[in-house]
């Protein structure tokens, strides 16, 4: 089974998340709003949509614990329920249950090392 399809997101810790947001939008052209900026593109063995969110978040947040961290990454997954017993049948860390929202079901594990990494299966995209 094909696991992971791609980076959903790349999330981190900043001083500012505004400043940030707004010097990357002014020197980098990224266009951001509130959650930082979203990146479209295709898949190129089956032509399907994808998203990948670059967010900075407050250096305060919880949102990365248990990892200490500055950093999670989003991984766009298959069938992650599936995923979610086999990931359990060898012994990963699931941190949290699967979450499910308009655009997709979300679910956290810990790598051996304490990262913590968010899995997502979207709703997949309609075509345009």
């Amino acid at each position: 089974m094909k696991k992971v399809k791609g980076i959903g997101g790349v999330f981190f810790k900043c001083k500012n998340p505004k400043e940030l947001k707004d010097w990357y939008n002014k020197q980098l052209g990224f266009a951001t709003d509130d959650y930082g900026a979203g990146f479209h593109w295709i898949q190129a063995d089956n032509q399907t949509k994808g998203f990948t969110q670059w967010s900075p978040f407050p250096d305060n947040t919880d949102y990365f614990a248990p990892s200490t961290k500055d950093y999670m990454f989003n991984y766009i997954v298959d069938d992650l329920e599936a995923l979610v017993a086999e990931l359990k049948a060898n012994g990963v860390e699931i941190l949290d249950e699967i979450s499910v929202y308009e655009y997709g079901k979300f679910v956290h594990i810990s790598d051996p090392e304490g990262n913590k990494i968010e899995l997502w299966e979207p709703i997949e995209m309609e075509s345009e």
